[in-house]
C-alpha cells in the first residue's frame, strides 16, 4: 500500500508503512528534546551540587531554554525556509546529538548552559517543521491523526522521559540521562536521513494551510496565549498546591503526576481521532476543560479524591488542546504552515514564562497558591471566550471588505 507523498514534488509514492517509521522517528526525536527540555527539574539538586551553584542558577537552564525558544522560533524558521526538509533536520538532529554529548561532559556550568542554548535553538526550529513536515508524507484527511501521532512524543516525555530520566540520574549520575537523550537522537538521525525523501515537506499541500485566514490565526494565537498563560499560573506550583492546600505528602506528587501524563496520552489520542473531522469543535471543548479545571481545582482542591481526578482532566485537557491547536495552525495558517508553527510554538512558551511569573508574583501574597489557580482560571475564561468570538471576528472582517468593495485576502 502507498500514500501520495504530498509536497514533495517528487512525485514519488511512500510506502505507508515508511511514512509511519518516518513519524514514529521525529516523534521519537520531540520525545527526546522535550525531556531534555525539563530534564535538570528532576535532576536539580545533583546538578547544583556536582557543579558548585545554586539550585536557582540550574532553575535557570530551564528558565532560559523557555526564553531561547520563544524568542528564536520564528526569525531561525524564516532564516532556514528554503533548506531542503530532510537536509534541515538531519543537521538539527546531528547538533541535539553533540549538544547533549556536551552537556554530558561538561566541565563547568556555563559549558552546560551554552550546550542547553544550543539544544534550545534546535528545539526552536525542530518544533516549527516537523508537523509540516510529517503531515506532507499523508493524506489530507489523516493529518490530525498524524499530528497526534507526532505529539505522542511530547506525552511521553512527561510520563516516561522525565522521570526515568531522574531515577536513572540519581543511580548512575546525573549525565547518564543526556548521553541517553543524545543516543536516541542519533536513533532517529539515521531513520530519517534514510527514509525521509529528500524533496519532503517543500512547496506543497503541507506548507500552506488548508483554509488560510489571518483573522482565525490571530484569534487562535490571542486565545493560546491566555490559556496557557492561565493554566501555567497555577500549574507551576502545583506540587505547593497538592501539599499546603490537598494534604498529600511529597512522596504523594509524584505517582499523582504520572497519573496526570498518562491522561495526557489520551488525550492526545483522543483529539487526534476527532480532529481532521472536526478541528475547532476539538479545540473549543478542550479549552472550555481546562478552565473548568481550573475553577475546580480552586473550589475542591482541599478534597484530596476531587483534587486527584481534576489533575488527571488537566492533564487530559491540556494534550487534547495541544494536538488540537497544532492541527488547528497547520488548518488556518496564513501563509506558511512552518512560520505559522513558529508562531505557536513562541505563543505557547510566552505563555508558560509568563503564566510561572504571574503566579511567582501571587504566591507569597495573601491569595496564595489557590489565589494563583483562580487568577489562572479567570485567564483561561479569557482565552476561551476569545476563541469563541471567531466566527463573529471573521463576520465583522468580511463585512468591512463587503462595504470597501474588496474580497477579503486571506483575513476571512
Amino acid at each position: 500500500m502507498t500514500v501520495p507523498l504530498t509536497g514533495t514534488g517528487t512525485g514519488t509514492p511512500l510506502r505507508t508503512s515508511t511514512a509511519v517509521v518516518v513519524v514514529v522517528a521525529l516523534a521519537l526525536a520531540l520525545f527526546s528534546l522535550s525531556t531534555v527540555e525539563t530534564l535538570p527539574v528532576g535532576l536539580l539538586p545533583l546538578i547544583a551540587d556536582d557543579l558548585g551553584v545554586s539550585r536557582a542558577s540550574v532553575g535557570r537552564l530551564v528558565t532560559g531554554y523557555g526564553m531561547v525558544v520563544a524568542v528564536a522560533s520564528v526569525p531561525l524558521t524564516r532564516l532556514v525556509r528554503r533548506v531542503p526538509r530532510r537536509t534541515l533536520l538531519c543537521a538539527l538532529l546531528a547538533l541535539f546529538v553533540l549538544a547533549n554529548l556536551v552537556s554530558a561532559m561538561a566541565p563547568g556550568y556555563w559549558i552546560l548552559f551554552a550546550a542547553r542554548v544550543t539544544v534550545a535553538l534546535t528545539h526552536s526550529v525542530f518544533w516549527s517543521v516537523i508537523a509540516s513536515t510529517a503531515t506532507a508524507l499523508f493524506a489530507p484527511e489523516v493529518r490530525g491523526r498524524v499530528v497526534a501521532g507526532l505529539f505522542s512524543g511530547l506525552s511521553l516525555a512527561s510520563v516516561v522521559g522525565v522521570p526515568a530520566g531522574t531515577w536513572l540520574g540519581q543511580q548512575a549520575g546525573w549525565r547518564i540521562p543526556f548521553v541517553v537523550m543524545s543516543g536516541f537522537g542519533f536513533l532517529a538521525l539515521v531513520a530519517v536521513a534514510v527514509l525521509l525523501p529528500s524533496r519532503a515537506g517543500e512547496e506543497g499541500d503541507g506548507t500552506a494551510g488548508a483554509e488560510p485566514s489571518r483573522r482565525r490565526f490571530l484569534v487562535l494565537m490571542t486565545a493560546t496565549a491566555l490559556v496557557v498563560c492561565g493554566v501555567f499560573t497555577g500549574y507551576t506550583y502545583i506540587t505547593v498546591f497538592l501539599t499546603d492546600v490537598t494534604g498529600l505528602s511529597q512522596s504523594a506528587v509524584a505517582p499523582l503526576l504520572l497519573g496526570s501524563g498518562v491522561a495526557g496520552i489520551a488525550g492526545t489520542g483522543l483529539a487526534g481521532a476527532r480532529v481532521d473531522r472536526r478541528p475547532r469543535a476539538t479545540m473549543v471543548p478542550a479549552v472550555a476543560l481546562l478552565t473548568a479545571t481550573m475553577f475546580g481545582l480552586r473550589l475542591l482542591g482541599d478534597r484530596t479524591f476531587a483534587a486527584v481526578c481534576l489533575v488527571a482532566l488537566l492533564g487530559f485537557a491540556m494534550s487534547a488542546m495541544t494536538t488540537a491547536l497544532q492541527s488547528r495552525i497547520l488548518h488556518v495558517a496564513p501563509g506558511s504552515t512552518e512560520i505559522a508553527s513558529a508562531v505557536g510554538s513562541s505563543v505557547f512558551n510566552v505563555g508558560i514564562a509568563g503564566g510561572s511569573l504571574v503566579g511567582g508574583l501571587l504566591l507569597p501574597t495573601g491569595l496564595g497558591v489557590r489565589g494563583a489557580v483562580l487568577v489562572g482560571g479567570v485567564l483561561a475564561v479569557g482565552g476561551l471566550a476569545v476563541l469563541l468570538s471567531e466566527p463573529w471576528v471573521v463576520r465583522q472582517g468580511e463585512r468591512r471588505a463587503a462595504v470597501r468593495g474588496g474580497v477579503p485576502d486571506m483575513s476571512a
